[in-house]
């Protein structure tokens, strides 16, 4: 299905005189800058809310693009909590281990390498989209939240390519193992803007001139018009079914809620017909996050689909952190049919939900578990979908599937069905029949 755009800048514009907004931080940089050296210049220099973008180099004598081995030495670094890797060409796959460790900044101590999932190009716009086609997309690995952290090494090496195969494919991928322009990216995620205070009594009410950024987070927020008062930071949880299988609304903390910089994103939003599907997802980030932590996380991950991948926007269209909170993701509003970019070739008529943390191996907490079920009763439930059961999508293209066939999916199904992957992890995966029962009967069936 075609999505369409639609700009909320217009109608919200009358809005926004009087919602009161805080400006932007002047400490909220976007841009990459180079690190200094030496701690006391590098706190000088520690810029909330911001990217370092760092270039690999072979780590050994060879010296030509492509090197199988290139890294980051370890070094000293401006304060960051997540870390990816990214190169120029979004087709092109990384076949290899990522590896970094990294300084944590409140003991000096380095951690153990830890891994980064490398197979994330099946988390993108379709093929063939705008958002897919904008020239500012590349290829990534999975991000990695690791706390915040002052020091970085990284490593990254090709898999070896028995010599049999070189010589009988002689393929681009034997000859050129890595793929080119390879940076490691280290984000802040700075801090969430707090709510205004309200006016006084005398005062009366407060007013923000109508700059880009205001009349982004005021689109943003009256998209939920319905659901919470403008600049809300949470929609509140409905008690009951609002009719027969519609499961009851839960709680979802707002783009405002966790702290969006509504600046980073594009100012469009983009709808499809109607969700008829949702996509189960792990973030892949790791499990060494706490609760409190989870709009820090979250702002990392946006941060890191939009300007080291060149996403429009976040790719979920909700996160659910291990204590079973829920959170908006892409903008457009929660109860409207967002084309999100999640499950390469099934963005169209679906949703996308990510678990905060990486479950290969490691099981979701039952908060979790019970956040996804609530959510997909309700949403699922306003498009007249019933958890328990089957629905077709057509694919815009990808590895299971060629582009335009009418595929057979659970309503709610794990990405790894609409791609071949290993997301949501085995662990989250086996919970999806928990879930599809538990919406169902969330819905009244």
């Amino acid at each position: 299905m075609r999505g369409f755009l639609a700009s909320s800048i217009g109608v919200t514009c009358a809005a926004a005189l009087a919602l009161p907004l805080a400006p932007p931080a002047a400490a909220a940089a976007t841009s990459a800058a180079e690190p200094t050296t030496g701690r006391t210049a590098r706190s000088e220099a520690h810029v909330p809310g911001s990217t370092q973008s760092l270039p690999l180099a072979p780590l050994t004598h060879n010296r030509a693009p492509g090197a199988a081995e290139q890294g980051v030495p370890r070094r000293d670094v401006r304060h960051f909590s997540l870390v990816g890797v990214v190169w120029d060409n979004p087709d092109t796959d990384l076949h290899g281990h990522v590896q970094v460790r990294t300084r944590a900044t409140a003991t000096g101590t380095w951690s153990g390498w830890q891994e980064l999932e490398t197979h994330n190009a099946d988390h993108a716009a379709d093929p063939g989209t705008p958002e897919s086609t904008s020239g500012r997309v590349r290829g990534a690995t999975a991000p990695l939240w690791v706390g915040e952290s002052d020091g970085v090494e990284v490593r990254v090496r090709a898999e070896r390519i028995p010599e049999a195969v070189k010589a009988a494919e002689a393929t681009e991928a034997a000859a050129s193992p890595l793929p080119t322009g390879m940076r490691l990216e280290l984000v802040d995620p700075g801090q969430a803007t707090p709510p205004p205070a309200a006016p006084g009594p005398e005062e009366g009410p407060r007013t923000t001139a109508m700059t880009a950024e205001s009349a982004k987070a005021v689109a943003a927020s009256a998209v939920n018009a319905g659901l919470a008062p403008l600049g809300a930071t949470e929609i509140p949880a409905a008690g009951q079914r609002a009719k027969p299988y519609v499961g009851p609304r839960p709680s979802i903390t707002t783009r405002r809620g966790w702290g969006a910089d509504e600046s980073l994103r594009d100012r469009k939003f983009v709808y499809t017909k109607k969700v008829k599907a949702a996509f189960v997802h792990h973030s892949a980030t790791g499990n060494n996050y706490t609760c409190k932590q989870a709009p820090s996380v979250i702002r990392s991950i946006y941060r890191y689909h939009v300007n080291s991948m060149g996403w429009r926007d976040l790719g979920y269209n909700f996160l659910v952190d291990k204590c079973g909170k829920i959170y908006e993701g892409r903008a457009g509003g929660v109860s409207k049919a967002v084309l999100g970019a999640h499950t390469l070739g099934f963005n169209s008529n679906s949703m996308g939900i990510a678990v905060l943390g990486t479950y290969s191996s490691k099981k979701p907490s039952s908060a979790a578990v019970k956040a996804v079920a609530r959510l997909t009763a309700w949403k699922l439930g306003l498009n007249g979908m019933n958890p328990r059961g089957k629905t077709y999508l057509k694919s815009g293209g990808g590895n299971l599937y060629r582009k335009g066939k009418n595929v057979r999916l659970n309503v709610i199904s794990g990405h790894r069905d609409g791609f071949a992957t290993s997301c949501p992890g085995k662990a989250l995966y086996g919970k999806l029949g928990t879930t599809r029962s538990t919406a169902a009967k969330y819905q009244g069936r």
